[in-house]
């Protein structure tokens, strides 16, 4: 049966995550819904990374099995015809049998997004979040250089997360300023639950002033989520993109593109 890969935009604003749930709408559900029409077949999608409620995508990739006989735009058309406005496929890929959206992952990139002024946007209320306080970004980007590599990052999963080791490798953590926007963007192997948002949470107390750059390598060292700064909102964290082997053929971000550097406008 041939299975094919799939890149998935959302604007997760109206969803309780990517998995499908029994009395919430989801981000899945929708994607499943819309490709049976174009498929005439139940399909049954998986995805690279599951995210919360709240958390939008602009490289999520999921595969599918089918045989059903479709052209790949007419997977894109067709399915984008039955989606709602906020969700959207990017692309339609004929991919081998042993790929796998999750598994076949290299890695994985989040980017968070803060608008920092001092009066809450309307624009921007669900599309990043808010911090009025000035952000000192060269203290954030110190603090930054204390959490790549490999390390324990006990201290930043939530309490219910179920990743049977807490150890990943944090390839690179970027810290930049394009006007009221702040940009925070993390690239791993995987990531615990709550992992990106917890640390978005720890640099902007450090941006605010209400800690030193070290303290980063301090909580850290701690291993310990009570004595971290609170979880950043879900409103400004971002399913970047996901890279796969080359073998794969598949595109990097949305479009065929490399994944964006910065983000620095609301036309997303």
């Amino acid at each position: 049966m041939p299975r094919i890969a799939v890149g998935v935009e959302y604007e997760g604003s109206a969803y309780a995550g990517w998995q499908s749930q029994p009395t919430a709408p989801s981000v899945q559900e929708q994607c499943e819904r819309a490709l049976a029409r174009v498929a005439a077949a139940p399909v049954a999608l998986v995805c690279a990374g599951r995210t919360d409620a709240g958390v939008h995508a602009l490289g999520q990739v999921a595969h599918f099995d089918t045989d059903a006989e479709r052209s790949m735009r007419s997977w894109v058309l067709g399915a984008n015809s039955e989606l709602p406005g906020d969700i959207s496929l990017s692309f339609a890929q004929v991919v081998p049998a042993h790929f796998h959206a999750r598994y076949s992952a290299e890695s994985r990139t989040y980017r968070y997004l803060i608008h920092n002024r001092g009066a809450r946007s309307a624009l921007w209320a669900r599309r990043a979040a808010w911090v009025h306080r000035p952000l000192d970004t060269q203290r954030m980007v110190e603090a930054a250089a204390h959490l790549t590599g490999e390390h324990d990052f006990s201290a930043f999963r939530a309490a219910e997360c179920q990743a049977k080791s807490p150890v990943r490798r944090l390839q690179r953590l970027e810290v930049s300023r394009a006007g009221e926007l702040v940009s925070i963007e993390v690239t791993a192997n995987a990531f615990l639950h709550h992992m990106v948002r917890n640390l978005a949470g720890l640099l902007i107390a450090i941006g605010k002033g209400d800690a030193e750059p070290s303290w980063a390598a301090e909580v850290l060292a701690g291993r310990d989520r009570t004595r971290s700064a609170a979880t950043a909102p879900a409103a400004g964290l971002y399913f970047a993109a996901v890279r796969y082997p080359d073998a794969f053929g598949l595109p990097r971000a949305p479009g065929g593109g490399q994944p964006p550097d910065r983000l620095s406008s609301p036309d997303l």
